[in-house]
């Protein structure tokens, strides 16, 4: 078995001009791997793709009743966001909320991916602070996490902290892992990462999606976060962006995250094509870099086409669905500034069943 192999190509003319490689696990929520492409046990960083497990011990907890968050604030909490006007002004009112300031977030400035608000800054020559950066929902959960058992706030990231050792814990339960087989790492946001054989973030995911087997608590923690996450997509990325775009086009059950570096989750809960929740996760080994079209929206190339792909093999999507999305894949036509085609871009992969 290759570790990794072709997941996609693109054509200039009649010569293929670029292939992207990687390897898929498709896995129920027993643990059984259905399907997979390249070896399934390819260890990878989630990266983003972690975010609600990382978000997971604070809902068992009862942190979403205590600081009232909603449905909206719960995805935000999930989210790699862009940084819309929807999505900082909600930041801001959940930190007013939990009662933290935006100087605690330890994750660092970015610039925002919305193209409204990457003007707005480059236009008024602002400075852009943490709340600017797209984890920034996921570290105002964390630090509610901690002000809520009356933690540390200066030290929330550190390994060491009880919220972080919990995110690990409870992340190595849900992939059917020990702590000491869980690989970290720093992620670009300073919170700890973790990496894990790709048939092991698809369990956890399948876990997610279906959590029937977990105990009661951490059941109803996994069915908030899976509503919050379809019922309010645009908060997890934004209005326009796949993983939005998907959510909404699944209809509450289908749940996706994108991560750094190529890496990408998605969870099918049960009754969409089997009586068990499927879990999903592959990885692009070049990192599938986004590229910047002329209305500053910044895309990924490889992951949404291969995870249309992999829905339409698993009969996840219909006609339909799959035509609304159609803008992301599987195949399309490639033109370039002047609107001349040049070529196409699509999957050459094809699901396998396990030997």
């Amino acid at each position: 078995m290759s570790p990794i192999d072709a997941l996609f190509e693109l054509t200039r003319g009649q010569i293929v001009e670029s292939i992207h490689f990687g390897a898929i696990a498709v896995v129920d929520s027993q643990g059984t791997l259905l399907h997979s492409y390249g070896d399934p046990d390819t260890v990878a960083f989630l990266r983003s793709s972690a975010k609600p497990f990382q978000v997971l011990p604070f809902v068992e907890r009862g942190g979403a009743e205590q600081f009232g968050f909603t449905q909206k604030d719960l995805a935000l909490s999930c989210a790699s966001h862009e940084t819309a006007q929807i999505h900082l002004d909600a930041v801001v009112a959940l930190q007013a909320r939990v009662g933290i300031r935006e100087s605690d977030l330890q994750c660092g400035p970015h610039l925002p991916s919305d193209p409204s608000m990457l003007k707005h800054v480059i236009k008024n020559g602002i400075t852009p602070t943490a709340n600017l950066n797209n984890c920034s929902g996921k570290h105002t959960a964390m630090l509610a996490h901690a002000k809520m058992r009356g933690l540390p706030l200066g030290t929330y990231l550190s390994t060491d902290h009880p919220v972080q050792r919990d995110i690990l814990a409870c992340f190595a339960e849900m992939c059917g892992l020990s702590t000491d087989a869980v690989e970290l790492g720093v992620d670009g946001c300073s919170a700890p990462n973790f990496a894990v054989p790709l048939r092991n973030a698809a369990l956890a995911m399948a876990h997610l999606c279906d959590p029937r087997e977990l105990n009661e608590t951490r059941a109803a923690a996994c069915r908030k976060i899976t509503a919050a996450m379809t019922a309010h997509s645009e908060m997890v990325s934004n209005f326009g962006e796949f993983d939005c775009e998907l959510m909404k086009i699944g209809n509450g059950r289908i749940v996706t995250k994108r991560g750094a570096e190529g890496f990408q989750i998605v969870g099918i809960l049960p009754d969409v094509i089997s009586s068990r929740g499927i879990g999903i996760a592959f990885k692009v080994t070049d990192g599938d870099p986004g590229r910047m079209d002329e209305e500053l929206r910044s895309r990924a190339r490889v992951r949404p086409a291969v995870t249309l792909e992999i829905l339409r093999q698993l009969g996840a999507l219909d006609e339909i669905q799959l035509l609304a999305l159609a803008e992301f894949g599987p195949r399309r036509v490639l033109k370039n500034h002047a609107g001349i085609v040049t070529g196409s871009s699509y999957p050459v992969f094809k699901l396998q069943f396990p030997s």
